[in-house]
Protein backbone atom coordinates (compact mmCIF):
# COMPACT_ATOMS: atom_id res chain seq x y z
CA UNK A 1 0.00 0.00 0.00
CA UNK A 2 1.38 3.41 -0.98
CA UNK A 3 0.58 5.82 1.90
CA UNK A 4 -3.15 5.60 1.29
CA UNK A 5 -2.84 6.55 -2.39
CA UNK A 6 -3.25 3.09 -3.84
CA UNK A 7 -1.74 -0.36 -4.16
CA UNK A 8 1.81 -0.65 -5.46
CA UNK A 9 2.27 -3.77 -7.58
CA UNK A 10 5.64 -5.41 -8.28
CA UNK A 11 7.34 -4.27 -11.47
CA UNK A 12 7.56 -7.82 -12.86
CA UNK A 13 3.79 -8.24 -12.31
CA UNK A 14 3.11 -5.06 -14.31
CA UNK A 15 5.51 -6.09 -17.06
CA UNK A 16 4.04 -9.59 -17.51
CA UNK A 17 0.57 -8.12 -17.91
CA UNK A 18 1.61 -5.11 -19.99
CA UNK A 19 0.20 -2.67 -17.41
CA UNK A 20 1.40 0.92 -17.37
CA UNK A 21 2.87 1.84 -13.95
CA UNK A 22 0.52 4.82 -13.41
CA UNK A 23 -2.65 3.06 -14.54
CA UNK A 24 -5.79 3.34 -12.41
CA UNK A 25 -7.93 0.29 -11.64
CA UNK A 26 -11.07 -0.64 -9.77
CA UNK A 27 -10.35 -3.32 -7.17
CA UNK A 28 -13.04 -6.00 -7.04
CA UNK A 29 -13.42 -9.35 -5.28
CA UNK A 30 -14.98 -12.55 -6.61
CA UNK A 31 -14.98 -15.90 -4.84
CA UNK A 32 -12.17 -14.78 -2.57
CA UNK A 33 -9.96 -13.60 -5.46
CA UNK A 34 -8.99 -9.95 -6.06
CA UNK A 35 -9.75 -8.65 -9.55
CA UNK A 36 -8.44 -5.48 -11.17
CA UNK A 37 -10.67 -3.66 -13.67
CA UNK A 38 -8.92 -0.94 -15.69
CA UNK A 39 -10.42 2.56 -15.42
CA UNK A 40 -10.78 3.25 -19.12
CA UNK A 41 -12.96 5.82 -20.93
CA UNK A 42 -14.71 3.00 -22.81
CA UNK A 43 -18.28 3.62 -21.65
CA UNK A 44 -20.76 2.93 -24.47
CA UNK A 45 -24.06 3.72 -22.76
CA UNK A 46 -24.97 6.43 -20.26
CA UNK A 47 -28.11 6.35 -18.09
CA UNK A 48 -29.49 9.71 -16.96
CA UNK A 49 -32.35 10.33 -14.52
CA UNK A 50 -33.68 13.75 -15.55
CA UNK A 51 -36.18 13.79 -12.68
CA UNK A 52 -37.34 11.75 -9.71
CA UNK A 53 -40.88 13.11 -10.12
CA UNK A 54 -43.61 10.97 -11.61
CA UNK A 55 -47.24 11.38 -12.63
CA UNK A 56 -48.16 7.91 -11.32
CA UNK A 57 -48.02 6.00 -8.04
CA UNK A 58 -47.51 2.42 -9.24
CA UNK A 59 -47.69 -0.24 -6.56
CA UNK A 60 -44.57 -1.93 -7.98
CA UNK A 61 -42.37 1.18 -7.66
CA UNK A 62 -39.47 1.57 -5.25
CA UNK A 63 -40.71 5.11 -4.61
CA UNK A 64 -43.26 3.55 -2.24
CA UNK A 65 -40.43 2.84 0.21
CA UNK A 66 -38.70 6.22 0.37
CA UNK A 67 -39.60 9.69 1.62
CA UNK A 68 -37.10 11.80 -0.31
CA UNK A 69 -38.62 14.83 -2.06
CA UNK A 70 -39.07 14.69 -5.83
CA UNK A 71 -36.80 16.94 -7.86
CA UNK A 72 -35.92 17.72 -11.45
CA UNK A 73 -32.31 17.65 -12.57
CA UNK A 74 -31.23 21.27 -12.92
CA UNK A 75 -29.95 22.49 -16.26
CA UNK A 76 -26.74 23.49 -14.47
CA UNK A 77 -26.19 19.86 -13.49
CA UNK A 78 -27.15 18.71 -16.96
CA UNK A 79 -24.64 21.09 -18.55
CA UNK A 80 -21.95 19.64 -16.29
CA UNK A 81 -22.87 16.21 -17.64
CA UNK A 82 -22.64 17.52 -21.21
CA UNK A 83 -19.27 19.05 -20.44
CA UNK A 84 -17.92 15.72 -19.21
CA UNK A 85 -18.85 13.73 -22.32
CA UNK A 86 -15.63 14.53 -24.16
CA UNK A 87 -13.92 12.22 -21.65
CA UNK A 88 -16.04 9.35 -23.00
CA UNK A 89 -14.93 8.96 -26.63
CA UNK A 90 -16.68 5.60 -27.07
CA UNK A 91 -20.09 6.76 -25.83
CA UNK A 92 -22.82 5.77 -28.30
CA UNK A 93 -26.15 6.00 -26.46
CA UNK A 94 -27.85 8.01 -23.72
CA UNK A 95 -30.87 6.49 -21.93
CA UNK A 96 -33.26 8.88 -20.17
CA UNK A 97 -35.01 6.75 -17.58
CA UNK A 98 -35.02 5.55 -13.95
CA UNK A 99 -37.59 5.94 -11.15
CA UNK A 100 -38.97 9.27 -12.36
CA UNK A 101 -41.06 9.88 -15.48
CA UNK A 102 -38.83 11.75 -17.98
CA UNK A 103 -41.68 13.72 -19.51
CA UNK A 104 -42.49 15.42 -16.20
CA UNK A 105 -39.12 17.19 -16.59
CA UNK A 106 -39.97 20.57 -18.22
CA UNK A 107 -36.66 20.69 -20.12
CA UNK A 108 -36.57 17.07 -21.30
CA UNK A 109 -36.78 17.99 -25.00
CA UNK A 110 -33.88 20.43 -24.57
CA UNK A 111 -31.88 17.66 -22.90
CA UNK A 112 -32.64 15.26 -25.74
CA UNK A 113 -31.70 17.88 -28.33
CA UNK A 114 -28.37 18.50 -26.62
CA UNK A 115 -27.51 14.80 -26.81
CA UNK A 116 -28.63 14.51 -30.41
CA UNK A 117 -26.42 17.47 -31.35
CA UNK A 118 -23.51 15.32 -30.18
CA UNK A 119 -24.74 12.59 -32.54
CA UNK A 120 -25.60 10.26 -29.66
CA UNK A 121 -28.43 7.75 -29.96
CA UNK A 122 -31.21 8.44 -27.45
CA UNK A 123 -33.51 5.98 -25.69
CA UNK A 124 -36.37 7.13 -23.47
CA UNK A 125 -38.12 4.98 -20.88
CA UNK A 126 -41.62 6.24 -20.09
CA UNK A 127 -45.06 5.23 -18.86
CA UNK A 128 -46.47 6.75 -22.04
CA UNK A 129 -49.20 8.85 -20.43
CA UNK A 130 -47.57 12.17 -21.32
CA UNK A 131 -46.64 11.08 -24.84
CA UNK A 132 -49.16 13.36 -26.53
CA UNK A 133 -49.11 14.18 -30.28
CA UNK A 134 -46.95 17.31 -29.82
CA UNK A 135 -44.31 15.43 -27.82
CA UNK A 136 -44.39 12.50 -30.25
CA UNK A 137 -43.78 14.82 -33.18
CA UNK A 138 -40.82 16.42 -31.42
CA UNK A 139 -39.28 13.03 -30.64
CA UNK A 140 -39.45 12.07 -34.31
CA UNK A 141 -37.99 15.40 -35.42
CA UNK A 142 -35.15 15.12 -32.92
CA UNK A 143 -34.27 11.67 -34.22
CA UNK A 144 -34.84 9.79 -30.97
CA UNK A 145 -33.80 6.21 -31.57
CA UNK A 146 -36.00 4.26 -29.13
CA UNK A 147 -39.00 4.81 -26.89
CA UNK A 148 -39.67 2.09 -24.32
CA UNK A 149 -43.12 2.17 -22.69
CA UNK A 150 -43.98 0.36 -19.47
CA UNK A 151 -47.20 -1.67 -19.65
CA UNK A 152 -47.79 -4.13 -16.82
CA UNK A 153 -51.04 -5.70 -17.93
CA UNK A 154 -52.69 -6.92 -21.09
CA UNK A 155 -56.16 -6.07 -19.77
CA UNK A 156 -57.34 -2.57 -18.73
CA UNK A 157 -58.35 -3.64 -15.22
CA UNK A 158 -55.00 -5.32 -14.55
CA UNK A 159 -53.04 -2.32 -15.82
CA UNK A 160 -55.18 0.01 -13.71
CA UNK A 161 -54.59 -2.17 -10.66
CA UNK A 162 -50.82 -1.78 -11.03
CA UNK A 163 -50.55 1.81 -12.25
CA UNK A 164 -53.84 3.48 -11.36
CA UNK A 165 -54.24 4.75 -14.92
CA UNK A 166 -56.07 3.95 -18.16
CA UNK A 167 -54.46 1.49 -20.56
CA UNK A 168 -56.53 2.92 -23.43
CA UNK A 169 -54.75 6.26 -23.08
CA UNK A 170 -51.32 4.64 -23.37
CA UNK A 171 -52.42 2.66 -26.42
CA UNK A 172 -53.76 5.85 -28.05
CA UNK A 173 -50.41 7.54 -27.44
CA UNK A 174 -48.49 4.66 -29.01
CA UNK A 175 -50.75 4.92 -32.04
CA UNK A 176 -50.10 8.65 -32.06
CA UNK A 177 -46.34 8.06 -32.07
CA UNK A 178 -46.73 5.67 -35.00
CA UNK A 179 -48.80 8.31 -36.79
CA UNK A 180 -46.13 10.96 -36.19
CA UNK A 181 -43.54 8.62 -37.67
CA UNK A 182 -45.79 8.03 -40.69
CA UNK A 183 -46.42 11.73 -41.27
CA UNK A 184 -42.73 12.60 -40.98
CA UNK A 185 -41.71 9.55 -43.00
CA UNK A 186 -39.43 8.16 -40.32
CA UNK A 187 -38.82 4.62 -39.08
CA UNK A 188 -37.75 6.02 -35.71
CA UNK A 189 -38.12 5.97 -32.83
CA UNK A 190 -38.46 2.21 -32.60
CA UNK A 191 -41.08 1.34 -29.98
CA UNK A 192 -40.57 -1.15 -27.17
CA UNK A 193 -42.75 -2.34 -24.31
CA UNK A 194 -41.50 -3.31 -20.87
CA UNK A 195 -43.62 -5.70 -18.82
CA UNK A 196 -43.04 -6.46 -15.12
CA UNK A 197 -44.16 -10.07 -14.67
CA UNK A 198 -46.11 -11.00 -11.51
CA UNK A 199 -48.46 -13.75 -10.43
CA UNK A 200 -51.41 -11.43 -10.99
CA UNK A 201 -50.54 -10.49 -14.58
CA UNK A 202 -48.32 -13.21 -16.07
CA UNK A 203 -51.30 -14.90 -17.75
CA UNK A 204 -51.78 -11.74 -19.82
CA UNK A 205 -48.41 -11.93 -21.52
CA UNK A 206 -50.04 -13.37 -24.63
CA UNK A 207 -52.44 -10.40 -24.64
CA UNK A 208 -49.44 -8.10 -24.60
CA UNK A 209 -47.85 -9.92 -27.53
CA UNK A 210 -51.07 -9.42 -29.49
CA UNK A 211 -51.07 -5.74 -28.52
CA UNK A 212 -47.43 -5.38 -29.58
CA UNK A 213 -48.25 -6.90 -32.96
CA UNK A 214 -51.10 -4.47 -33.55
CA UNK A 215 -49.07 -1.44 -32.43
CA UNK A 216 -45.97 -2.25 -34.52
CA UNK A 217 -43.83 -2.66 -31.40
CA UNK A 218 -40.35 -3.96 -32.21
CA UNK A 219 -39.44 -5.54 -28.88
CA UNK A 220 -41.13 -6.76 -25.72
CA UNK A 221 -38.92 -6.84 -22.63
CA UNK A 222 -40.11 -8.89 -19.65
CA UNK A 223 -38.60 -8.44 -16.19
CA UNK A 224 -39.33 -9.98 -12.81
CA UNK A 225 -40.98 -7.88 -10.12
CA UNK A 226 -38.72 -6.66 -7.33
CA UNK A 227 -40.50 -7.05 -3.96
CA UNK A 228 -40.03 -3.61 -2.45
CA UNK A 229 -43.04 -4.20 -0.16
CA UNK A 230 -44.46 -7.17 1.72
CA UNK A 231 -47.44 -7.18 -0.65
CA UNK A 232 -45.15 -7.70 -3.64
CA UNK A 233 -43.49 -10.74 -2.07
CA UNK A 234 -46.66 -12.64 -2.89
CA UNK A 235 -46.33 -11.58 -6.54
CA UNK A 236 -42.87 -13.08 -7.12
CA UNK A 237 -42.67 -15.76 -9.83
CA UNK A 238 -39.01 -16.78 -9.61
CA UNK A 239 -37.56 -18.85 -6.82
CA UNK A 240 -34.71 -20.86 -5.38
CA UNK A 241 -35.83 -24.05 -7.08
CA UNK A 242 -36.01 -24.57 -10.87
CA UNK A 243 -39.02 -22.79 -12.38
CA UNK A 244 -40.30 -23.38 -15.93
CA UNK A 245 -39.20 -20.49 -18.18
CA UNK A 246 -41.53 -18.22 -20.07
CA UNK A 247 -42.18 -19.15 -23.67
CA UNK A 248 -40.60 -16.80 -26.18
CA UNK A 249 -42.19 -15.81 -29.45
CA UNK A 250 -41.90 -13.17 -32.17
CA UNK A 251 -44.15 -11.34 -34.59
CA UNK A 252 -43.97 -9.57 -37.92
CA UNK A 253 -42.95 -5.92 -37.80
CA UNK A 254 -43.73 -3.60 -40.70
CA UNK A 255 -40.98 -1.10 -41.48
CA UNK A 256 -42.17 1.02 -44.38
CA UNK A 257 -41.88 -1.29 -47.40
CA UNK A 258 -39.97 -3.90 -45.38
CA UNK A 259 -41.10 -6.54 -42.95
CA UNK A 260 -38.85 -7.47 -40.04
CA UNK A 261 -39.24 -9.79 -37.04
CA UNK A 262 -39.92 -8.43 -33.56
CA UNK A 263 -38.76 -10.27 -30.45
CA UNK A 264 -39.36 -10.92 -26.79
CA UNK A 265 -36.60 -10.81 -24.17
CA UNK A 266 -37.46 -12.90 -21.12
CA UNK A 267 -35.97 -13.09 -17.62
CA UNK A 268 -34.30 -16.03 -15.99
CA UNK A 269 -36.59 -17.69 -13.43
CA UNK A 270 -34.18 -19.64 -11.21
CA UNK A 271 -31.62 -17.41 -9.52
CA UNK A 272 -30.78 -18.84 -6.12
CA UNK A 273 -30.51 -16.85 -2.91
CA UNK A 274 -28.36 -13.99 -4.11
CA UNK A 275 -30.41 -12.71 -7.03
CA UNK A 276 -33.90 -11.30 -7.21
CA UNK A 277 -34.53 -10.36 -10.82
CA UNK A 278 -33.22 -9.76 -14.26
CA UNK A 279 -33.71 -6.17 -15.34
CA UNK A 280 -33.88 -5.96 -19.13
CA UNK A 281 -32.81 -3.02 -21.25
CA UNK A 282 -32.17 -2.32 -24.86
CA UNK A 283 -28.65 -3.36 -25.88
Amino acid sequence: MNAGRGIVLPADFLERRHIEPQSEYWLDERNGELILHPCLPDLHKLYLEPTTACNLECRTCIRNTWEDPNQHMSMQTFQRVIGSLDALPNLKRVVFTSFGEPFTQPRILDMIEAMRKRDLAVTIGTNGLLLDPKVSGELVKLGVDRVVISIDGGKPETYAGVRGAMLAQVIDHIRGLNEAKRQLRSLYPAIGIEFVAMRSNVNELDDLVKMATELNVSRLLVSNVLPYTEELREEVLYGYQPVPPFKASGWALKLDAWVSWATQELPRMHWGWGCFAMLCAFP
